[in-house]
């Protein structure tokens, strides 16, 4: 990577997934993690490298009992918990216990094909969640984690440890680790390209000269600084 993490996370967060999600396209690459929403409203952009776990399904013995989010204690600070419970939405993956944790260790946020709970303790403490939906039955004693740091696949996207996650208001995507670089750098430019257009409208320009002008037609090729 010829730009450090440190680096790469600022300028990630300081764009939105519309204009990551046009860079992805323009490379041929699909991100999107479909039917993730956005649980705490008026979320920024965040930003970090995949830490993934997967669930399983289990029948319990009576009078067993067992924890379901143990791995907390492995995951490291600045990344994305990314929770595959196979969509499952009749028992929760996360909570706030496991929210508290995540805040004291500086994890980025958490990203679950599944369910969450908890969900007005996470809003109050503003702790960046994602889910498919919010249930309030557990997931202890119906589902274990049994494995992390493991290629998993949300829809039709395969996601692997280390690839950059990036949420916010819009949804959530994931970008390979060998584009992200040019990912960003795309976006970057998209972002301009738009920003000109708008301005140009602003000032009385129709939207055809306009695009036109700022070669809308591929955004991507506009240099971010000019």
């Amino acid at each position: 990577m010829n730009i450090t993490q440190h680096e790469l996370r600022q300028r990630l967060e300081a764009l939105d997934t519309p204009s990551i999600a046009d860079a992805m396209d323009s490379l041929d690459l699909y991100g999107p993690l479909q039917g993730i929403h956005n649980q705490v409203p008026g979320q920024k952009t965040i930003a970090g490298p995949a830490f993934t776990v997967f669930y399983r399904p289990f029948e319990r013995n009576p009078g067993e009992f067992h924890n379901a989010g143990n791995y907390i204690d492995l995951v490291g600070e600045g990344e994305v918990i990314v929770v595959d419970n196979q969509g499952r939405c009749d028992c929760t993956v996360w909570g706030d216990i496991l929210t508290e944790v995540a805040l004291r260790n500086r994890i980025c946020g958490t990203v679950i094909y599944g369910a969450a709970r908890d969900i007005g303790e996470v809003q109050r403490v503003g702790y960046p969640l994602f889910s498919a939906a919010k249930f309030m039955y557990s997931g202890k004693n119906r589902v274990r984690a049994v494995d992390n740091q493991i290629p998993i696949k949300i829809g039709d996207v395969t996601v692997r440890p280390g690839d950059w996650i990036v949420a916010d208001s819009s949804g959530a995507l994931v970008i390979p680790l060998a584009q992200v670089e040019e990912v960003v750098r795309r976006a970057e430019s998209i972002e301009n390209t738009e920003q000109k257009i708008r301005a140009s409208v602003r000032n009385g320009m129709g939207l055809e000269q306009a695009r036109a002008m700022h070669r809308y037609d591929r955004p991507w090729e506009t240099a971010a600084t000019t």
